[in-house]
């Protein structure tokens, strides 16, 4: 597993997925966000990581996007984002995420799986949990 913190960007698979949204065409994005949530909250079976970690970092993205949300910093989230760019995001897309964030925190996740086996998942839970109120928040 190619991560380095418990924050939403701050993984390989997280990373490489940000990047992708970044080079997409602008009106392909937010089909992207979508795409990557729905194959989340409709797995069935053993989730993948590489899936779950996509799916947390969609989550983020859309979080960025929602009033009052605080503007992303991190270097690894979609630079067009980071750049002052933005996205009309739905509220089928929120909903959505947070269907996507209850399958990769329950069970039959590599992502809940991996981090239970470092012997401190607390703060990639909460941060996942952050995300979860964020959305359930009405702007």
């Amino acid at each position: 597993m190619g991560t380095w913190d418990s924050g939403p960007f701050d993984n390989d698979a997280a990373a490489d997925w940000c990047g992708d949204l970044n080079d997409a065409d602008p009106g392909d994005r937010l089909g992207m966000i979508r795409q990557t949530l729905a194959a989340v909250a409709d797995h069935a079976g053993y989730l993948d990581d590489r899936m779950g970690v996509r799916a947390v970092a969609a989550a983020a993205v859309i979080v960025s996007q929602r009033a009052p949300a605080e503007p992303l910093n991190s270097p690894y989230a979609p630079d067009f984002l980071l750049e002052g760019g933005s996205l009309v995001v739905p509220d089928d897309v929120a909903a959505l995420a947070v269907r996507a964030l209850d399958r990769v925190v329950g069970d039959d996740s590599e992502w809940r799986e991996l981090w239970e086996d470092t012997g401190e998942p607390a703060d990639a839970l909460a941060a996942v949990g952050d995300l979860r109120m964020a959305l359930c928040t009405v702007p």
